[in-house]
């Protein structure tokens, strides 16, 4: 089987040399630029006609999908298998005459209906405050009320519930294992990148917070965080891009059957995207003669994310509070 691959891997050098002469030298700095970074610095949109597509072997590509297979997944068969990213000119757009091929502008799509192997299974009663059971998260959402002091005096829920400001989305929460690091953060931009370190950074530099934790475990983990998440806010429900090298693992409410008893941790890998969390989903999850479950503080949607480690059944931490570095993204349902 060797020799057909070496023809086709030919044939796809040949095809992409062929595209990559017809650029102007401004596209070509700026395509260098996006592969170089592995996407982290901010670079151009590559806006080509959208109907040069290209022929390799049997298959015909769109250009987009060409240069995503030639610079980011050799595996990539079709452009349903890609999502285009919000920062991109051609998001959204559904017939355009020039369409952007920067492989840094678009991710590839976790699809649910295949997902990844189920890493645990939680019960749905999470959705409910847990603060009789000592084995639970000690998080803001799940402490049944009890708020921690936030720097500055105030608590998180009077950060949370200030009655002018109805501009945030969601509130995001940075944890090693059980112990929250810096302050809350309201989020009211459409799009946030959480980072370690990111060439271009700008949004929520967890390598900016004080952390007093000398574990190796959890200094190990936080130094491959890298350039982290990018978390959007989009039209059909909140998007997570995975744009460090590791992977990223992902439990919400709105992710699995709502007539499931039980909760996934979708292990989602790098250069892939999620819909974490889905508006709709959730408001029909929410049962409004369940009085426990409205009376939660703030409101009862969170996602969790934990960086690089995974927990649940199928490891040594069964809790998200045993994971070295998480996150916590806490919904403005109002």
């Amino acid at each position: 089987g060797g020799r057909p691959a070496a023809g086709a891997e030919a044939e796809l050098k040949a095809l992409t040399h062929a595209v990559l002469k017809r650029l102007k030298e401004r596209q070509l700095e700026g395509l260098l630029h996006a592969v170089e970074s592995r996407g982290g610095a901010r670079t151009p949109c590559l806006l080509l006609p959208a109907k040069a597509d290209s022929r390799l072997g049997q298959h015909w590509y769109p250009l987009p999908v060409l240069l995503c297979k030639v610079f980011r997944w050799p595996d990539l068969r079709h452009c349903s298998e890609v999502k285009r990213l919000c920062c991109c000119e051609s998001y959204g757009k559904a017939h355009p005459e020039l369409v952007c091929c920067n492989p840094h502008h678009l991710s590839r799509l976790c699809e649910l209906e295949s997902p990844p192997p189920p890493y645990s299974r939680y019960p749905m009663d999470f959705l409910k405050p847990t603060a009789d059971c000592p084995d639970s998260v000690p998080s803001s959402t799940e402490t049944g009320g009890t708020n921690c002091l936030a720097p500055g005096g105030l608590s998180d829920s009077q950060v949370l519930q200030e009655p002018g400001d109805r501009s945030h989305w969601c509130v995001v929460a940075y944890w090693e294992e059980k112990t929250r690091v810096g302050r809350l953060y309201s989020v009211q931009e459409p799009s946030l990148d959480i980072f370690y370190d990111l060439p271009q950074g700008n949004g929520f530099c967890l390598g900016q917070l004080n952390s007093d934790n000398k574990s190796q475990l959890v200094q190990k983990v936080r130094s491959k965080i890298g350039y982290g998440i990018q978390l959007t806010k989009e039209v059909d429900g909140v998007w997570v891009y995975n744009r460090s090298s590791y992977p990223i693992f992902i439990k919400s409410a709105t992710l699995d059957n709502p007539d499931s008893r039980t909760l996934l941790v979708h292990k989602v890998f790098p250069g892939f995207s999620i819909k974490a969390f889905d508006y709709e989903k959730a408001y029909s999850l929410q049962r409004p003669n369940d009085h426990e479950f409205m009376q939660q503080p703030w409101t009862g949607f969170t996602v969790q994310i934990s960086f690089v480690k995974g927990w649940g059944q199928c490891y040594t931490r069964q809790f998200i509070s045993s994971c070295p570095c998480w996150l916590e993204v806490i919904f403005n349902n109002r």
